[in-house]
């Protein structure tokens, strides 16, 4: 059936952003020719919510200590938006180096196990 997922990040600075997700995220990755890095994500869920266009997907990171990652983040001086508790769990927005806004997040809620 399903053995994975691919999300597409799309950048006005993709060579920036690439470099974000390889250096300051530390996530695995390969290059697949000319520079161009594919990286590997941890476990992942999906959820859908309603809308009233389906035209508009989001990432959101998922972390187990949302103040540790943001401090790590500004020791490499990316900022992080404040805190906020939705509820659900506590969220923060940084902006990638290409100018985009990518969310984290420590999940309240129950986590899925994930498929083998």
């Amino acid at each position: 059936m399903i053995s994975g997922t691919h999300v597409v990040v799309y950048s006005e600075n993709p060579e920036a952003d690439r470099a974000f997700f390889r250096d300051v995220l530390e996530l695995p990755n390969v290059d697949v020719g000319g520079g161009w890095l594919i990286f590997g994500l941890p476990p992942s869920e999906v959820a859908v919510h309603p809308a009233e266009k389906n035209d508009t997907h989001e990432l959101f990171l998922m972390c187990d200590d949302i103040e540790a990652v943001v401090a790590r983040l500004a020791e490499r001086e990316i900022a992080c938006e404040p805190v906020q508790d939705q509820g659900w769990g506590l969220l923060t927005y940084l902006t990638l180096p290409g100018g985009g806004r990518l969310g984290v997040y420590q999940p309240r809620h129950e986590r899925p196990q994930n498929p083998q």
